[in-house]
């Protein structure tokens, strides 16, 4: 179930992407908002599926400290 929740996000991020671009006001600054949005949003993507992933697939085991060490 991972997988789909990682392109379900993305397929609502890149939604959410599409509707500020068409919605964004015209002017001068139009760009340079188009683009704080749409880095806003991928970064945002990206921080939260880097930490989604990590989670799923820790790369160290967790050690319990409550253990008496074998000698």
């Amino acid at each position: 179930m991972s997988f789909f929740h990682i392109v379900i996000v993305a397929a609502v991020v890149a939604a959410l992407g599409a509707v500020a671009w068409f919605v964004m006001p015209k002017g001068k600054n139009q760009t340079l908002l188009r683009t704080a949005v749409l880095f806003t949003l991928t970064c945002c993507y990206l921080m939260w599926a880097i930490t989604y992933l990590a989670q799923l697939h820790p790369l160290i085991k967790p050690r319990r400290s409550d253990l008496r060490a074998e000698y």
